[in-house]
């Protein structure tokens, strides 16, 4: 029988989490961290998303607040008896003078596995985001299930970026050639939004052999890049967050 379930996080300025609400396997705890985030973690409570599975999580980050989200372990879509995909969706919302760190761990795309993932944030003018994703295509000596990822953001209402990733055996001909992959089997991105980047906008330039950085139009920076494991991979994005959006 597959789930729904729809997890649920209010952030306040004053620390506070107003609303933080678990729904079956997205258990939502706040942890202790150092500085001044508020933070929360999700907890898997069970093995999800299986197929036919419709799972959510809403993220409000109101006017002054500073919320760090992460995960205690990756995300695994795995297959299950309901022949459909799964679904996964993530809604944030930043205000004004706000700051989200949205950090998960990686998405793990087992074999025979079909899991759709959308991300869709609304940033005020004068918020602020570092966002990380990580993809990784089948446990180790395997290969993926089917994996399409779509990142939507909107700052201040208008389109900031709208991208869409599609991998393994149901996607189009071409996700693993030289073009896309390149036979690599993590993938990942970090998108950084900073009202600083527009009077400072930073430049494109290759990060090593395995990422780019490239400016967007409007105050913000995306890097992507392949490695050929989930280590090399954050390190690469770790490395890269360091530079653009020091905590």
């Amino acid at each position: 029988m597959s789930l729904r379930a729809t997890a649920r996080i209010a952030a306040d300025a004053d620390g506070g989490l107003p609303l933080l609400v678990s729904d079956g396997p997205l258990a939502l705890r706040r942890t202790r961290t150092p500085g001044p985030y508020t933070r929360v973690t999700v907890v898997g409570a069970m093995s999800a998303p299986l197929g036919g599975d419709r799972l959510a999580v809403e993220a409000e980050v109101r006017e002054g607040a500073r919320l760090l989200v992460d995960s205690a372990a990756a995300t695994l879509a795995l297959p299950g008896r309901d022949t459909g995909p799964a679904t996964y969706d993530v809604r944030l919302r930043v205000g004004a003078g706000a700051v989200l760190r949205w950090l998960p761990e990686q998405l793990v795309s087992v074999q025979g596995s079909e899991l759709r993932m959308r991300t869709v944030v609304d940033l005020a003018a004068t918020a602020r985001l570092v966002l990380r994703e990580e993809q990784v295509l089948g446990r180790y000596g395997e290969p993926p299930g089917t994996l399409t990822t779509r990142l939507t953001v909107r700052r201040a209402g208008r389109p900031l970026l709208d991208q869409e990733l599609a991998f393994g055996p149901g996607a189009p001909d071409g996700w693993d050639g030289g073009a896309v992959l390149g036979g690599h089997r993590a993938v990942g991105q970090l998108l950084v939004v900073d009202p600083v980047f527009e009077e400072k906008p930073v430049e494109s330039r290759l990060l090593g052999e395995y990422a780019a950085l490239a400016p967007l139009a409007g105050p913000a920076a995306l890097v992507t890049a392949v490695a050929p494991d989930a280590l090399v991979l954050r390190r690469l994005l770790d490395e890269a967050s360091a530079a653009l959006a020091p905590s």
